[in-house]
């Protein structure tokens, strides 16, 4: 194998980690670039090196996803609305909502929850067209992960 496409196997495997974390299911945590290597020459996935390095990796995620336990890293939000606004909002931004870790009801309705990434441009816009501008929108976690060494038991 050329250090071309050596090098082509390196970058699609980092580049699908780095932008859009891929978990093993059952623990949340990230698969490694070296574990998505072994995969994709298990699966005989042979790189192009005239395709685009991004192209290729969203064929290689969905390859992968036939053989191994994989899913998108959620992202953590903070919606702050106003309380007239927001029960009638909440209703309409659940089917979207993933867990909701938690919410207040003060002067305003703050929710804290997990979304799938691709969810996240309808919400924003969801948000800004129903309290006209007057309810905000806060990423807390781009990923949400576990960190750390795993335990063994």
């Amino acid at each position: 194998m050329s250090l071309k496409v050596r090098l082509q196997r390196r970058k699609i495997s980092s580049v699908r980690l780095e932008q859009m974390t891929r978990l093993k299911s059952e623990t949340k945590r990230p698969y490694t670039v070296i574990l998505i290597e072994r995969a994709m020459k298990d699966i005989h996935y042979s790189v192009n090196t005239n395709k685009s390095t991004k192209q290729q990796a969203l064929e290689v995620i969905k390859q992968l996803k036939e053989k191994m336990k994989i899913e998108r890293a959620h992202m953590r939000l903070r919606f702050i609305l106003p309380v007239n606004e927001g029960k009638k909002l909440k209703e309409k931004l659940k089917p979207l909502i993933k867990v909701i870790e938690s919410e207040d009801y003060n002067q305003q309705l703050e929710i804290v929850c997990l979304i799938d990434p691709g969810c996240f441009r309808e919400i924003d816009d969801l948000i800004q067209k129903e309290t006209k501008g007057k309810g905000s929108l806060e990423v807390l976690n781009l990923k949400d992960v576990e960190e750390g060494d795993e335990k063994f038991e």
